[in-house]
């Protein structure tokens, strides 16, 4: 659908799910919670926080600890790391959620609806539980009274569940012509789960909505700089200021997400409401399609080629130095938001296929430890990525973009040539997930250097038991080290 057709459009493609949305938060219990999506939940919630511990020591929290230490204001909730700090709700969300995206390790949506691009919607679970987090300590500080597992849970749930389904809904134009969806969507991601917490009713949530999507924003030209995680950390502070301006009294357009002048018209091209409208829930996303967990920090689109590497180093037992040149042959749908050639930062190398593959022919790794601007700008780093190139595949891309398709060639310096494809349902996905204990393994290098072991496993027993928990700001609690050890 055009801009034109969107403006002109009399039918119900772009009517009621602002609506439908409300209408589902309100409705939203945690008895309605299936069992999977409570199970899914808690790896959400491990994965999440190890994220934002990595991300907290990533360069860009140096400047925004500055900004947000610069602003003052009321001392509302904590932050993850120094729970001794508290600062406005909006900006721990802002921390919370920049740092969950700093390395660009946190989970994946996947897509369900006809002409969404595989593995290519948002990162959906940092922008709900950044706020989650940021507003049940607003929440006590405000009434006494700690937000309980179930109520955090559910909470989490309906920004989770509802952001998938406006990301569906929008014609996938809005990311492919440049919108950052993690940035613009997960914006009502926030907003929901801050509004379903502060227990707004069902017309001030209706116009918490409207207040984030003036809000919601974020553009790709920003890959490979501080800003793509800002705007995540800018969905989470967004969306809870509208719904503390709603609970004010601030009004928006109820119905902002429908129509020729909303959200899915405006920012995406259009936009199919009837694809979601009515299955809020039914399933929950975070069950059916599911979403990636990711093993690497780096876009999921890169994770099969990097998968595919490393077993065709390891089958033929092929050492960095053998390696002469490597072609990956892909599909746009993979090469196109992979935007350097070679980086020259870590930054950029989340977006390098010459950096990532590099890491695993060099350490047979990508993580934390790889994942800096020393090994990056290395000068065995930088001489391997000069040996790798990408390379359009048509008949790749002919085969669709349902799935995540790729195709590694290897050449030695003794003249020989190793092909390998990536497996289409790579490590991570709900074809191929990781298991629990390669979730806590993720959290635990996440952890490296910041909690001890005692600490990681007393987080593990908070998670496993947060339906049961009085109080979910023991999650906080547990993810501090410079912090007395005594109950929040």
């Amino acid at each position: 659908m055009t801009v034109m057709e969107a403006m002109t459009a009399d039918d119900d493609d772009l009517t009621g799910l602002t609506t439908a949305c409300v209408n589902f938060v309100q409705r939203l219990r945690f008895a309605d919670l299936p069992d999977e999506a409570v199970r899914l939940s808690k790896r959400c919630l491990i994965d999440g926080c190890g994220v934002m511990l990595a991300g907290s020591e990533q360069p860009i929290m140096t400047p925004l600890g500055r900004f947000i230490a610069s602003q003052g204001g009321p001392g509302q909730s904590r932050l993850l790391g120094d729970a001794s700090v508290r600062v406005p709700a909006p900006r721990a969300a802002l921390w919370h959620g920049t740092a969950g995206h700093a390395m660009d390790w946190d989970d994946t949506q996947l897509a369900e609806g006809p002409g969404r691009p595989y593995g290519l919607l948002m990162h959906p679970t940092v922008p709900p539980l950044a706020t989650a987090l940021s507003v049940s300590d607003l929440v006590r500080e405000e009434t006494g009274e700690p937000v309980d597992g179930r109520r955090f849970l559910t909470a989490f749930n309906a920004g989770f569940e509802v952001a998938c389904k406006i990301a569906e809904a929008i014609n996938p134009d809005h990311y492919m012509k440049g919108f950052h969806t993690s940035g613009t969507i997960g914006t009502f991601a926030a907003v929901v789960t801050a509004g379903k917490l502060l227990e707004l009713d069902a017309v001030r949530l209706a116009q918490a909505i409207g207040i984030a999507a003036s809000m919601a924003s974020g553009v790709r030209a920003g890959f490979g700089t501080m800003t793509k995680p800002l705007h995540v950390g800018r969905a989470a502070e967004n969306g809870v200021t509208a719904a503390l301006l709603a609970r004010e009294g601030f009004t928006g357009n109820e119905e902002a997400l429908d129509g020729k002048w909303g959200y899915l018209a405006v920012a995406g091209r259009g936009g199919d409401a009837s694809l979601v409208r009515d299955r809020l829930g039914k399933p929950f996303s975070m069950v059916d399609p599911g979403l990636s967990i990711k093993p690497y920090p780096s876009g999921v689109l890169t994770h099969p080629s990097m998968d595919a590497m490393l077993v065709l180093l390891s089958e033929n037992d092929i050492a960095a130095e053998d390696v002469e040149a490597v072609t990956l042959h892909a599909g746009q749908n993979v090469l196109g938001p992979i935007r350097y050639r070679i980086a020259r930062s870590e930054l950029e190398g989340k977006f390098s296929f010459a950096f990532l593959l590099s890491a695993i022919i060099l350490r047979r790794a990508a993580g934390k430890a790889e994942f800096t601007d020393e090994f990056v700008l290395s000068a065995e780093c930088q001489a391997m990525q000069e040996r790798i190139e990408t390379r359009f595949d048509q008949a790749i891309e002919d085969m669709g973009w349902d799935r995540i398709r790729s195709r590694v060639e290897l050449f030695t310096k003794d003249g020989r040539r190793f092909n390998r494809w990536a497996n289409e349902a790579y490590r991570g996905s709900p074809h191929n997930p990781l298991s629990d204990e390669e979730v806590r393994g993720k959290f635990r290098n996440c952890a490296e250097g910041l909690l001890d072991e005692n600490r990681v496993e007393r987080f593990f027993e908070c998670v496993e038991t947060l339906p049961h928990c009085a109080d979910a700001g023991i999650l906080l609690h547990t993810l501090s080290w410079q912090l007395r050890d005594k109950r929040p």
